[in-house]
């Protein structure tokens, strides 16, 4: 082999690593993406902040929640659900999504599982309620953007109890306890 073939095939295979970098390190990009997506609708959520909420979805995306028992279908009609479901400020809580197990499926698509751990109060009636579940989610990605394109999860348990049944349970903060009804969360 002549010295410019040897150095045209070494070209080649730098060529190639270099691609192949690229290719990794923006699957990456997009798994990071993909997770901030997932902890905004997250906060969204439970800061009741329902534009930034709407904004995690696509147009077309589609909801099942509580075993499928709750579906939806475009982003208005998922955020008519939520709201319906959590704008009461006396219910709150939070949920905490863990262990993302991300697979970008294409260069727009992807797919996640993500564990759950919901703790939701309703100080109006004086009920706690505990959700363990795995969210099984696809993604798209819409002007550049990672969007939720369906979303849902299915429980391994849920536990509810009243609150007056623990004597010395006390709630000594609640971002909501002052917050006067709104569209708009905190």
């Amino acid at each position: 082999m002549s010295e410019s073939a040897d150095l045209e095939a070494r070209l080649e295979r730098v060529e190639a690593l270099l691609a192949s970098n690229q290719t990794r390190r923006r699957r990456l990009e997009d798994i990071e993406a993909i997770k901030r997506l997932k902890y905004r609708y997250f906060r969204a959520i439970d800061l009741k902040q329902w534009a930034d909420l709407a904004e995690c979805f696509a147009e077309d995306a589609t909801t099942s929640y509580h075993d499928s028992r709750y579906e939806q279908q475009g982003v208005d009609e998922i955020m008519a659900f939520i709201q319906k479901g959590l704008a009461r400020y006396e219910f709150f809580g939070f949920h905490h999504g863990h262990n993302p197990e991300i697979e970008i499926t294409g260069d727009a698509s992807a797919s996640g599982v993500w564990a759950l751990h919901n703790y939701m109060l309703d100080t109006a009636r004086n009920r706690g309620l505990l959700i363990a579940a795995y969210y099984h989610d696809e993604y798209v990605k819409v002007d550049g953007q990672w969007k939720i394109r369906s979303t849902g999860y299915k429980r391994i348990f849920e536990e509810a109890w009243d609150r007056s049944d623990l004597p010395t349970l006390e709630l000594v903060a609640n971002i909501f306890a002052s917050a006067t009804e709104s569209t708009e969360g905190p």
